[in-house]
């Protein structure tokens, strides 16, 4: 829903919740790739690009 509404803020605090609570980072990146899907894909490819950010800052 988010990357359907182009949140990228709340969406990057979900992405990062979602780690918390235990969805894998592939998991995540399946979700996003039905998203292509349902929301269209330069939607997809904005919501890949927050879940990189938060990969990121996790791992640096």
């Amino acid at each position: 829903m988010l990357t359907a509404l182009g949140k990228p803020n709340e969406l990057k605090l979900h992405v990062r919740g979602a780690l918390t609570n235990g969805v894998t980072r592939e998991e995540i990146s399946e979700i996003f790739l039905q998203t292509a899907i349902y929301c269209g894909v330069p939607a997809a490819l904005e919501a890949f690009k927050i879940a990189r950010e938060v990969f990121n800052e996790l791992d640096g």
